[in-house]
């Protein structure tokens, strides 16, 4: 293979000449991220927010909330393998868990659901059968909470059929969340965007902010997040790894 080797004189100026076209792209690039960062801290400013605060869309908003879910699931899947043994049960557990999933699945996770998801793929006709079923799954689950909150003491669940009913309770409401969860992350909040469009999209997702903060205050989604680690942390879960079976 022939190699051709550059006269000195040549290299100098290539060298030159790159340092000058990176100089000019270092000082065109910076103009355009301090431009940036203006807008946004302009953006930031006249809409009250942090400047560091990160922008969630409303799809990824209502499937971390299906993550406290999830979590929550977990928590109620351990009460009942102690239940079930007579092992000792943290007589709060219960009590707390279920408060977060009638607050904020129910009550916040549900309710925007029905106000802002469901009327409007009803209106374009899209997706009206699961919504239909979504719908009487709100209905149930919220009935099915109310089983479990009312046998979330000790004196109920000393009682053999309290007991019996409390698990069967959180049998049917994990079976059908699963199922529930699954369906809206895969089916229906892929399709909530081309639905309704960029802007009406991005102010969805500042009516959930204003109604999550109006709810939880400025923690929020982070602090329901911390009082569930809490839960888990009372029942010696807390740990992933502790969920990794050994092969």
């Amino acid at each position: 293979m022939r190699v051709t080797r550059e006269h000195p004189r040549h290299r100098s100026i290539a060298v030159v000449s790159r340092g000058m076209a990176t100089r000019r792209e270092l000082l065109i690039t910076g103009l355009g991220t301090t431009a940036l960062i203006a807008c946004r801290h302009g953006a930031a400013k006249a809409g009250g927010e942090r400047e560091d605060e990160e922008e969630v869309t409303p799809a990824e908003d209502l499937m971390r909330e299906h993550g406290v879910l999830r979590r929550i699931l977990i928590v109620w899947a351990e009460a009942v393998r102690r239940l079930q043994a007579n092992e000792s049960l943290p007589p709060d557990v219960l009590a707390s868990s279920t408060a977060i999933i009638r607050t904020f699945i129910h009550d916040y996770h549900e309710h925007n659901e029905e106000q802002y998801l469901f009327p409007r793929f009803e209106a374009a006709k899209r997706e009206v059968p699961l919504i239909q079923t979504l719908r009487k799954q709100h209905e149930i689950g919220r009935a099915l909470t109310d089983r479990i909150a009312a046998a979330a003491n000790p004196a109920a669940l000393g009682d053999p059929a309290k007991r019996a009913g409390v698990i069967a309770s959180i049998a049917d409401f994990t079976r059908m969340y699963r199922a529930h969860a699954a369906r809206e992350d895969t089916v229906l909040f892929p399709a909530l965007a081309p639905l309704v469009g960029h802007k009406e999209y991005e102010e969805l997702g500042e009516k959930f902010e204003e109604d999550e903060h109006k709810r939880f205050g400025e923690g929020g989604f982070e602090q329901v997040v911390t009082e569930v680690a809490a839960i888990e942390a009372t029942l010696g879960i807390a740990d992933l790894a502790t969920f990794t079976p050994t092969l």
